[in-house]
């Protein structure tokens, strides 16, 4: 990952959607939590103090949980795809790291994850 580029956190984005590939998981929603880091350019933002130069993280949070709240994926991992498009979407985002849990699925374990990273 590049040490020239800025890094934006979304950190622990909790939210609840249907999840998981077993009969019991496709009607209740369950607990699922977003990490994610974008890496920008933000050294415009730094100067001007202005919201248009920099990656709006209000803007595409809630665009993350428009699109994954009202979902129905099997698979945490496409979960964390969908995000990672999200994040991608932006203009100013180079690369994204999207990490997502779903707490309570194993039992002895805080939880299981999957972390994907994507750049254009």
């Amino acid at each position: 990952m590049s040490d020239r580029l800025d890094k934006i956190y979304i950190r622990d984005l909790a939210l609840r959607c249907i999840i998981g590939t077993f009969p019991e998981e496709r009607h209740k929603k369950q607990d699922v939590v977003i990490n994610v880091v974008m890496w920008a350019d933000l050294a415009v933002a730094g100067q001007t103090d202005d919201i248009h130069d920099t990656v709006d993280y209000k803007r595409i949070t809630k665009a993350i949980l428009t699109a994954i709240e009202p979902s129905s994926y099997r698979l945490i991992e496409k979960i964390a795809q969908a995000v990672a498009d999200i994040c991608l979407a932006d203009p100013l985002v180079e690369k994204v790291k999207v990490t997502v849990d779903k707490p309570g699925a194993l039992r002895f374990a805080r939880s299981p994850a999957v972390s994907i990273y994507r750049e254009r």
